[in-house]
């Protein structure tokens, strides 16, 4: 078959940079299929997807994507170590992926590159600056950073690599690759315009951030100049229907429920709950009745707020340490939200390549069949994310629409 480019995507939603960087991405590549990890309904920053999985994949789809998968919500929802980790393991475990594309602000893969190897391969001095570093107080990222800068000795080549979100996230993917000794070659792209925190549009560009915004303020004069017209479509007929879900915030009563009727022994035992910091979870808990004046009251200068919102997903869906650890276990399945004519192509290499891959196409089918119980849970922790998410819809708040919506199809 010919060259197979796999991408790592939120979709949150789909604009004219994603457009850029599939277009590029396979003309940098040679290659001529596209198959796309996507996180589902919520994602790597403990937020909520503006638009459910199956309206972003039709989105991908609409857009040079080939085939949908998803990114199980226990890895969307993770560091960006293991978001990176699950997603280098589901293209790798496909055996026909040949490139892996990502954008970077640095648009040097050797830079990158460089520093994945370092972090894969933790060399005694780097370890010991690391330690040191930590000792400060300051946070991990901080940490390693400079860690990393005092190791590699060359502050022109590397300062600043680290502060940009997407080098982090690539860092990451390389260095998934590596530990799993992966035959996929990397490509980055340099992005274009905006950074992803941005709330305005640069050179014809806008970040999802700018957009989620602008949907809230029903600003659709500043949309349709930055997502192809499909996308404005599509966001236009959800925003009618009550169906997008802004941000975490709108689920901030289920959340600080469950925190309050917890007690402290089990808030500690929350995924990523370290270091005593359950008792300012409680505390929080018990004297505000809105995130934002939780996270206030929690974040500091070793916990960002990236993190505890993190924490806060993993407390609404029920993800213990053992959870978490049990379930990273397993490789992931292959659950595909979508595809195209050319993703019937890919799909069909991918089951011949890999005869014994967990593939999902029906969720009741898998949940009947599947001997794996540690799959099994993954897949149950998607459905109640979706059942979870769904609760943040103005309108048409449905349960179990991950047997209901079946996997789309463009013709």
């Amino acid at each position: 078959m010919e060259n197979i480019l796999g991408i790592v995507a939120e979709y949150n939603p789909f604009h004219l940079g994603h457009l850029y960087h599939i277009t590029k991405s396979k003309e940098l590549s040679d290659s001529s299929y596209v198959v796309a990890i996507m996180s589902g309904n919520f994602v790597q920053r403990g937020d909520t997807s503006i638009v459910d999985k199956w309206t972003k994949t039709q989105m991908a789809l609409l857009n040079g994507v080939d085939l949908v998968i998803e990114l199980p919500t226990l890895y969307a929802i993770s560091s960006a170590e293991n978001f990176a980790y699950g997603s280098m393991r589901i293209l790798d475990s496909l055996k026909i992926v040949d490139n892996l594309s990502f954008g970077s602000e640095v648009g040097d893969i050797e830079i990158l590159n460089s520093i994945a190897d370092v972090i894969h391969r933790e060399p005694p001095e780097y370890v010991s600056i690391l330690k040191h570093e930590l000792n400060k107080g300051v946070s991990y990222p901080t940490a390693r950073e400079r860690a990393l800068l005092i190791y590699l000795n060359d502050v022109r080549r590397y300062a600043n690599v680290l502060s940009g979100s997407n080098n982090i996230l690539g860092i990451e993917y390389l260095k998934a690759l590596k530990k799993i000794n992966s035959k996929i070659l990397p490509y980055t792209l340099q992005r274009e315009g905006a950074n992803y925190s941005d709330t305005v549009s640069h050179k014809g560009y806008a970040s999802s951030t700018a957009i989620r915004k602008w949907i809230e303020k029903d600003d659709f004069s500043s949309i349709s100049k930055v997502v192809p017209q499909n996308v404005s479509e599509l966001l236009l007929e959800k925003i009618k229907k009550g169906n997008v879900v802004p941000n975490i915030s709108v689920l901030e009563k289920q959340i600080i429920y469950q925190l309050r009727k917890m007690s402290l022994s089990q808030i500690a035992d929350i995924q990523d709950v370290t270091e005593g910091l359950e008792n300012n979870l409680q505390k929080a808990a018990n004297s505000c009745n809105n995130l934002s004046d939780f996270i206030f009251m929690v974040k500091n200068k070793r916990i960002t707020q990236t993190r505890i919102q993190r924490i806060l997903l993993y407390t609404l869906l029920g993800i213990t340490k053992t959870v978490y650890s049990t379930l990273l276990k397993p490789t992931p399945y292959i659950r595909v939200l979508g595809m195209n004519e050319n993703g019937k192509k890919v799909l069909s290499a991918i089951t011949d390549a890999n005869p014994k891959l967990q593939i999902v196409t029906s969720v009741k089918s898998f949940l009947d069949t599947c001997s794996d119980k540690n799959l099994k849970s993954m897949l149950l922790l998607d459905i109640l994310a979706t059942n979870i998410y769904t609760l943040g819809f103005e309108y048409e708040s449905m349960a179990n629409l991950d047997y209901t919506q079946k996997m789309l199809v463009i013709e």
